[in-house]
């Protein structure tokens, strides 16, 4: 099986440094509430064991067997469900039509980009946001306005609300 010390402890860990660190963005970004309450669902039964295996488990990453992997992609899917600073809770998927990238609130936009930040901390312990969101943007569907306001906050300038 799995050591649950050698599992959950060291994602636990991951967790709080993460949730820290968004926090300390989201107070520079004026939306302290937001980054106290950031990311709960990760506690939630639906995330975190596929989360804590996928990432702390006895096995690679991309050498999980198939029934964490479907465990995990059911996780992301709540995380995003539960979790409006996702990029992927804005876009409205319709039957007959392509999808719509809805504009997000700003309160919202600085919980993504302190969710970023932080996340880009406690993974890399510096500031390579600019370069990871470079390599990302091309795949993430976001409305224009949201973009716009993210591109100029990440170039130093404000963007207009």
């Amino acid at each position: 099986m799995f050591n649950i010390l050698k599992t959950f402890l060291p994602y636990l860990r991951y967790v709080l440094r993460h949730k820290w660190y968004v926090l300390v963005e989201c107070c520079k970004m004026g939306v302290p509430w937001r980054g106290i309450v950031h990311d709960w669902s990760k506690f939630s039964p639906a995330e975190w064991r596929p989360y804590a295996l996928s990432f702390y488990g006895p096995w690679e990453y991309e050498g999980r067997p198939q029934w964490l992997v479907e465990a995990m992609d059911r996780a992301w899917l709540h995380h995003q469900h539960c979790n409006d600073h996702h990029w992927q809770h804005w876009v409205l998927v319709q039957d007959d039509d392509p999808t719509v990238a809805l504009p997000i609130p700003d309160r919202v936009r600085r919980e993504m980009l302190a969710d970023w930040r932080g996340a880009n901390r406690a993974q890399t312990g510096g500031d390579h946001l600019a370069q990871w969101y470079a390599g990302h943007k091309d795949k993430m569907q976001l409305h224009p306005d949201t973009r716009e306001w993210i591109e100029a906050h990440l170039q130093g300038r404000k963007a207009r609300q």
